[in-house]
């Protein structure tokens, strides 16, 4: 198959922010996830980062006529690279696949200044809780460095992220108690 496709690891795990498809579960060997601040930008971003002998779940996407323009500007923050030898699947026949990461040039570790936005990490969570069931969504959290010092910042009652979802009481009631298991703090 020659039409490229992506690897999701964040928000882009939720089908309800994209419209890239068929999309596939898949795992990327050798990347964590990490929450980071950028210059740019004045909240906490979710990038994967190298990681030798880790490896992050996802959901790889097409791209239709390799036309990335709309992906890219999503992710204007990130370097697209290539990640083709990296991404286990079980679609046969993938030309090539791309993984978004924050050049280390450009990021530093996310701290209290630039926080982590609930409405984003919701979006995030749901996706997972689809994708892979609590089981997986427990692994975003194992997987996921830069939790340490960054608050979460309850925007839930007037979204920030750009493509926030609406939660169930079901997912809203996980994402808060998974939130709670780990002592991490939503501030107002």
């Amino acid at each position: 198959m020659t039409t490229p496709f992506f690897f999701g690891y964040g928000s882009l795990v939720n089908q309800r922010t994209h419209e890239n498809r068929p999309a596939h579960v898949a795992r990327a060997a050798g990347w964590r996830r990490a929450w980071v601040a950028v210059e740019a930008h004045p909240l906490a971003v979710l990038t994967a980062v190298p990681a030798a002998g880790d490896e992050i779940e996802g959901l790889i996407a097409a791209v239709p006529g390799g036309d990335w323009e709309k992906l890219d500007q999503r992710e204007a923050e990130y370097d697209r690279l290539d990640a083709t030898s990296v991404v286990v699947h079980e679609v046969e026949n993938l030309a090539s696949i791309a993984i978004y990461s924050v050049p280390a040039a450009t990021r530093t570790p996310a701290h209290a200044g630039r926080p982590i936005l609930l409405s984003y990490l919701d979006v995030v969570l749901q996706g997972y809780l689809d994708m892979f069931g609590e089981a997986g969504a427990q692994r975003f959290f194992e997987t996921t460095d830069g939790w340490d010092g960054t608050p979460i910042l309850d925007d839930r009652a007037t979204p920030r992220y750009p493509r926030a979802q609406r939660l169930t009481a079901g997912e809203t009631a996980w994402v808060d108690a998974a939130l709670a298991e780990r002592g991490l703090k939503v501030t107002g």
